[in-house]
């Protein structure tokens, strides 16, 4: 297992946040997911040398980050975060951006899947589900697919795969996960001896994380609802990032170490001092290059 130690304006940044989502009003609505509900951001801007190409489904939308000169016979499944709450942001189209350039110029697909409370499990699931199939009709086959996710997202790439898995589909080429929620039992030690570092989850269970809308009635130890209770044997490469102030980091700990022990190769990276999805700093701070730097090393491996 590697970690890094935390960077100067890595903990200044973590503070920050901190400060911020202990403040009264704004806290508030971020620990409740209410920024993530209901997202005010300006237009996004597709850079040069690609284009965004909007594609509707029955039940959802998803959005191909093209490049104008593909260099990659990859595809990139790109599954966000959000607590099953929160819908598709501009952090996602960015990095969707970043995988693509990690990736050696690979298109990246994303899907602003059907988020709870209107629509709870298995809703996202159904939609993770479909864009896979849409990319193998699109002629692509499993072992040119690579799933990533963050948070909700990590353990979405995590309970497609179990689904494959028990579908007799093979599975795709590798998946990455970042700060992956994959324990919605919330009974990981991480959430006890974290709970009063963690900058955006800690210290309140007014926090998405504590929200019980994507589950409902179903038992949270569904490997397809939290997939660290699953079976990851014959499961592909994987890369997994988490930070050590995060109330999450036992979930990608344990299905790392079960993983493992199921003989599946995992690249587990530990970032010291760092809080939940820091990748999303993007320049700002050494860790998140460093983790970035990590993704493109990895894809050029598998």
């Amino acid at each position: 297992m590697k970690k890094e130690s935390g960077s100067m304006r890595g903990i200044l940044i973590r503070e920050l946040l901190a400060d911020v989502t202990s403040t009264a009003a704004i806290g508030k609505k971020i620990k409740s997911g209410e920024f993530r509900k209901h997202p005010v951001e300006p237009q996004w801007r597709c850079p040069l040398g690609y284009r965004l190409i909007i594609i509707k489904r029955d039940s959802f939308s998803m959005e191909l980050l093209d490049p104008e000169e593909r260099k990659s016979t990859n595809v990139l499944l790109q599954l966000h975060g959000g607590g099953y709450i929160g819908p598709m942001k501009n952090s996602y189209r960015n990095f969707a951006v970043n995988y693509s350039q990690a990736g050696g110029g690979m298109p990246v697909l994303t899907i602003d899947y059907r988020v709870a409370p209107e629509n709870p499990y298995p809703a996202a699931l159904e939609d993770t589900v479909s864009a896979y199939s849409f990319l193998k009709e699109q002629g692509y086959t499993h072992d040119q697919i690579i799933i990533a996710g963050d948070s909700a997202g990590g353990g979405l790439a995590l309970a497609l795969c179990h689904y494959l898995k028990d579908q007799g589909e093979p599975l795709p080429k590798a998946v990455i996960t970042m700060s992956a929620w994959t324990d919605l039992t919330l009974e990981g030690e991480s959430y006890t001896d974290n709970f009063t570092i963690d900058p955006l989850f800690g210290n309140t269970t007014d926090s998405i994380i504590f929200n019980k809308d994507y589950v409902g009635v179903h038992d949270p130890r569904e490997p397809y609802i939290s997939p660290l209770y699953g079976d990851f044997t014959g499961f592909p490469p994987m890369l997994m990032q988490v930070g050590t102030h995060e109330m999450l980091l036992s979930d990608t700990l344990t299905v790392a170490k079960k993983a493992k022990e199921s003989h599946v190769k995992v690249k587990l990276s530990v970032y010291e001092d760092m809080f939940h999805v820091f990748q999303m700093a993007g320049n700002l701070i050494p860790e998140s290059k460093k983790a970035w730097a990590e993704v493109e090393k990895f894809l050029a491996l598998v």
